[in-house]
């Protein structure tokens, strides 16, 4: 059997937490659209509170489509306003997977420090302060960029891509939520 060292693991495993979270983040399926429709449409739903953990992991499980057609679907852009919203999508794409790597970037860092034992307090306030400023950039991104939305879309199709947008950035913080292990004592 061969070791791996301690450095090389905390790579692999933060390359992984981050590329799950990346994927995640990215990649939709067809049941999500079928889920959003319904919804849009008025159905009444009869799923219990249990069923929503249940509908994250079938959402999860069965990525197959990408996030982009998710939206086109959803919104059923007539062809002026996907000529004035799919610019504003694809440069906030951008500026999401710039948030991301900033947000990749501080997990890596917190699992070098992680596996290093506890960490001390003036590093732990900087991550702190790192993670709440990466929080702040967030939401100031996405409210620049549902404003300029606002401009190019009608109001309730503004409010179901604002939806779309928080339900795949939802499931993206769960799944580093999950994989990400409570610093120690």
């Amino acid at each position: 059997m061969v070791a791996v060292n301690a450095p090389a693991r905390r790579w692999t495993r933060a390359r992984s937490v981050v590329v799950g979270a990346l994927v995640a983040s990215s990649l939709v399926t067809s049941w999500a659209v079928a889920e959003e429709k319904a919804a849009s449409k008025g159905a009444k739903s009869s799923a219990k509170a249990g069923d929503s953990a249940s509908a994250m992991d079938q959402l999860r499980k069965r990525a197959q489509t990408d996030k982009r057609s998710l939206v086109a679907e959803n919104l059923e852009l007539s062809d002026a306003e996907a000529k004035a919203f799919w610019p504003l999508y694809d440069a906030y794409q951008k500026e999401l997977d710039d948030l991301n790597h900033r947000i990749g970037a501080l997990i890596t860092k917190y699992f070098e420090l992680y596996d290093q034992g506890p960490i001390p307090g003036d590093v732990s306030t900087k991550l702190v302060a790192d993670n709440l400023d990466i929080d702040k950039s967030e939401v100031d991104l996405k409210r620049a960029h549902l404003q300029k939305v606002g401009k190019v879309l009608p109001p309730s199709k503004l409010v179901r891509y604002a939806q779309l947008e928080n339900k795949i950035r939802a499931i993206l913080r769960y799944d580093l939520a999950v994989q990400i292990p409570v610093a120690g004592k």
